[in-house]
């Protein structure tokens, strides 16, 4: 199972505060981010400033993905597995998961969910 970060929304802003201990914080850190109204995101810490923020839907039947097994994430339903890039590592799944651009600054990170 993933840790739980919480992110805040404001308008298409998604922010996520990335403090000393989180499971974001060392390079390598995999969490789900929860937000209340924009639904659930996956991200990686690829460096000391960099983040791969991913969408916590599968793109096999819709369920989220809630955890992972080394560096790779797995939907608990039936079994897809995907890269922290988001590929598709093992179905049923055929599809990748979609990225969102981020950046990361202050001990924030922030990311933007396009409009649907």
């Amino acid at each position: 199972m993933l840790p739980v970060v919480n992110g805040t929304v404001t308008g298409s802003l998604i922010t996520v505060s990335i403090a000393a201990g989180s499971a974001l914080d060392p390079v390598g850190g995999m969490a789900l981010i929860q937000t209340p109204s924009t639904g659930s995101f996956l991200a990686t810490r690829n460096d000391a400033t960099t983040f791969t923020v991913l969408t916590a839907t599968c793109t096999h039947e819709g369920c989220t993905i809630t955890g992972s097994s080394g560096t790779t994430f797995v939907c608990p339903c039936h079994g897809s597995r995907y890269s922290t890039s988001g590929g598709v590592v093992n179905g049923p799944a055929t599809r990748a998961l979609r990225t969102f651009s981020s950046q990361f600054a202050n001990g924030v990170l922030t990311f933007s969910e396009p409009p649907a």
